[in-house]
């Protein structure tokens, strides 16, 4: 059952999940199949907004090429265990059960075929099916501990119960209601805490890179883009502010403040081959305009009028060895950000609840039994694609499978 608010009472329960998006009520779903009576609560007057916004209202609900070397973590071992235990098969049989369809776009995404909005009322009907009881517009007022029980006061009511189950997500795309209660709780019961950072965000540029930029808004190009440990070959897209695509995005998460990133414009291709190419089938054009062979026209133009490589008036003059340097250049261009589009555009948040204080089976506290930390909130980062929506599934799922 779905409410926005409810009667001044108070209910005894098995489980308390904070949090009404994919992992919270994922996790009631799995849990009141297990027999436990739960609660979900969350501030917001909607559920699973972060679902309806995805993928362009297709919701990419999983990726299939799904492992824990997807994620970012300060423990790269730690999702293994709910990922290995709950597969991207796992949610698709789900779906199939519900009579929704799907499709898979590039580098294994799946998408549902129907609105995303059919993806939260299968998590919603699911958890009707557990009993589970859903309360919308219930902003949390005290969380107690005691004697083994957690209390929680909300607007209209409270519950106890011996597990609290944390899914409130991270501090990503605040108009939708993002908030740091995790962190708050987490530090309360003796948590650490991984700085929150923006994560999946565009890159923002400062002076003439950003003028540049600016003036190439709305070019897209297939890139290799490196930042850190970060490696991706996907695409680049201008901005009126710097840099974004998907992948500017990925590489977003791997990236710190004064780093640079570095960009080959050939995609991993061999570029010296392609310019001299160009030169035997070109000869009396300049680089700028054969480019456009290779790369979109404003792209080429400005490759050739910005310096980042040699103009050559005609490719005929250009030795083979000067073609060879250009290609070096236009595959390590390298950039240095000022920033990022930061919390409003993030798409996840790098950070969080330290993995070391939690157990990879269960997802349950160190330091407090029956204290559970899921999804986004968790010091576990997917990559843009499915993967953040598996974590999500997959940590939900442990903590439902925990012993009482």
């Amino acid at each position: 059952m779905t409410r926005n608010g409810s009667a001044s009472r108070s209910l005894t329960l098995d489980a308390i999940v904070l949090g009404a998006g994919a992992a919270g009520l994922f996790y009631a779903a799995q849990a009141g199949a297990g027999g436990l009576r739960t609660l979900v609560l969350d501030h917001s007057a909607k559920p699973a907004e972060k679902v309806r916004i995805s993928g362009g209202g297709r919701c990419n609900f999983t990726n299939i090429h799904t492992t824990a070397q997807n994620f970012i973590s300060g423990n790269p071992h730690f999702a293994k265990s709910a990922l290995a235990r709950y597969t991207p098969w796992d949610f698709v049989a789900l779906m199939e059960r519900h009579g929704l369809s799907w499709h898979e776009k590039t580098l294994g995404q799946l998408f549902c075929d129907q609105k995303s909005s059919a993806v939260i009322q299968l998590l919603l009907d699911e958890v009707a099916a557990g009993a589970g009881d859903v309360r919308l517009s219930a902003p949390i007022a005290d969380i107690g501990h005691a004697d083994g029980r957690f209390t929680v006061r909300y607007e209209g009511g409270a519950a106890t119960a011996p597990r609290l189950v944390v899914a409130t997500g991270g501090l990503s795309i605040p108009k939708i209601g993002a908030t740091g209660l995790a962190y708050d709780i987490a530090r309360r019961f003796g948590h650490t805490v991984i700085k929150p950072e923006p994560a999946l965000v565009p890159f923002t540029f400062e002076g003439a890179e950003k003028a540049a930029f600016a003036g190439l808004s709305g070019v897209s190009a297939p890139v290799r883009a490196r930042a850190g440990e970060g490696v991706f070959d996907e695409a680049l897209l201008f901005t009126h502010r710097g840099l974004s695509g998907p992948a500017m995005l990925q590489v977003s998460s791997y990236w710190h403040e004064g780093e640079p990133v570095e960009i080959d414009l050939f995609a991993g291709a061999d570029g010296s081959a392609q310019l001299r190419a160009l030169k035997a089938g070109h000869p009396a054009k300049g680089l700028g305009t054969a480019l456009t062979q290779v790369f979109p026209r404003r792209l080429a133009e400005y490759i050739a009028e910005s310096g980042l490589a040699p103009a050559f008036p005609r490719l005929a003059d250009a030795s083979h060895a000067e073609l060879d340097a250009a290609a070096e250049r236009l595959s390590r261009w390298s950039v240095t950000p000022s920033g990022t589009e930061g919390w409003r555009t993030a798409e996840v948040t790098r950070g969080g609840v330290d993995t070391a204080g939690l157990s990879s089976k269960t997802l349950e506290s160190r330091h407090v039994p029956g204290l559970h930390f899921i999804g986004e909130c968790v010091d576990v980062t997917g990559w843009l694609g499915g993967y953040n929506f598996q974590w999500a599934w997959a940590s939900a799922h442990a903590a439902a499978m925990a012993e009482p």
